[in-house]
């Protein structure tokens, strides 16, 4: 990949004459999301943004350019980043760059230039952060605590995310207050599920062209993500095995006809694997050394450290890229095993994420959330704060509108009954 970029005042990215295919792109989720341009519409008039200046990382993708479009429309100015070295769209990236947003971001980039994007975002100034695996607040806590006085709060979208910041708020070191957009139903139950399912799926299948149906097909961890990932496999005629450390996620996973075992025992016959459980070493080397010549492995979890490259590196003889984002790591006895976009997300790097249907709700909280913080932040205290369930049910319920289905009404007879105490059998 060239190491030539575009760069300007107030953005870098990889070439800005990919802007106009990129802009293609985001008309084209645009026409997807209808809750986002709903919420463009109704907050451009209402400018519910004027004065805050967002500092986000998160995926650059075409449905991430609705937001930032929708927030930027609202009054914000923004600052963006991509969250992850692979996930960055380059043509969306142009295009948001073309258009005036100041964006730092490309594909490929190393450890240090995506904190270098991240710090050059933060040079604006926040009044909120928006995120997507914390980085961006890590960074803020970490390598420019003074940023902290004068954030009146932030957002989280996934699930690792929130984890590791619930733990940061119970020590007491958390600084401002974030509203976790992953915990909201209209996130986990759609998002998570759905679109991880169908996303991940699609990214092995352009880095490989493999038949699923008949295959054993492995997933480690059974939350929403997993169990997407295992929905949509199966539906494709794959034979689900599922790994857990969970018991009741485990028994869903029986419960819904896949075979649960140990991740020592499923090396053994997996064909193609995929993890989903956002904790380090899922699959390291003793794995490997039982796994079948042509083993497909890959992960869709925030992190790239899942799956231990440096066990498999350790264990191969050579090492060669065979198709795009698909490694072939050659092992002493003849064994071929591919791993999938390094290790790191499998449906950003090799796929285009999540479709912009799911996304359209994912990001009507971020949006909402936004400008609930940017009117009561200040009463918040520094702590992981839940979506309030009427946000949730009004992004549903504006969903189910464009989707045209008829949503039933509790009668006040029936609201009354629903609270009477009194009522016996």
């Amino acid at each position: 990949m060239s190491d030539t970029y575009s760069t300007g005042d107030g953005f870098k990215v990889r070439d800005l004459g990919q802007a106009e295919q990129g802009r293609m792109k985001i008309d084209w989720a645009e026409s997807r999301m209808p809750v986002m341009m709903n919420l463009r519409e109704e907050h451009t008039k209402k400018q519910s943004l004027k004065g805050m200046k967002i500092t986000g990382c998160l995926h650059v993708t075409k449905e991430t350019a609705v937001l930032i479009e929708t927030l930027a429309a609202a009054g914000a100015e923004i600052s963006w980043s991509g969250c992850n070295p692979l996930s960055t769209q380059d043509d969306v990236a142009a295009a948001l760059a073309a258009a005036g947003t100041s964006i730092y971001a490309w594909h490929g980039m190393n450890t240090e230039e995506f904190y270098w994007c991240i710090d050059k975002t933060l040079e604006m100034k926040p009044t909120l952060t928006l995120d997507d695996g914390a980085d961006l607040i890590f960074s803020v806590h970490n390598r420019h605590p003074e940023l902290a006085d004068t954030i009146i709060g932030g957002t989280e979208e996934t699930t690792t995310g929130v984890h590791r910041l619930r733990a940061m708020a119970a020590d007491g070191a958390l600084r401002y207050p974030v509203i976790a957009v992953n915990d909201a139903e209209t996130k986990w139950d759609f998002d998570n599920v759905f679109g991880t399912g169908q996303s991940s799926l699609d990214g092995i299948l352009r880095a490989t062209s493999v038949l699923l149906a008949g295959k054993n097909f492995v997933v480690a961890g059974y939350g929403h993500c997993g169990s997407g990932c295992a929905l949509r496999a199966d539906g494709m005629g794959a034979s689900v095995i599922a790994t857990e450390v969970k018991p009741t996620a485990a028994l869903k996973a029986t419960l819904n006809g896949h075979r649960v075992m140990k991740m020592d025992d499923a090396a053994k016959v997996g064909d193609v694997f995929i993890t989903a459980t956002g904790m380090k070493d899922i699959i390291v080397g003793r794995h490997f050394e039982t796994m079948k010549d042509g083993a497909i492995v890959c992960n869709t979890g925030h992190y790239d450290c899942e799956i231990n490259l440096e066990d498999l590196e350790g264990l191969a003889q050579s090492k060669r890229t065979i198709r795009d984002n698909c490694e072939e790591y050659l092992m002493a006895d003849g064994r071929r095993i591919y791993v999938l976009a390094q290790g790191r997300l499998v449906n950003l790097a090799a796929a285009e994420g999540h479709p912009s249907e799911v996304m359209d709700m994912s990001f009507a909280n971020q949006f909402l959330s936004m400008v609930r913080l940017a009117s009561e932040g200040g009463d918040l205290k520094p702590d992981v704060h839940d979506i309030p369930e009427a946000q949730d049910q009004d992004i549903a319920g504006i969903k189910l509108a464009t989707l045209d289905a008829g949503l039933d009404e509790l009668t006040p007879e029936q609201v009354a009954y629903d609270s009477d105490y009194s009522a016996g059998t």
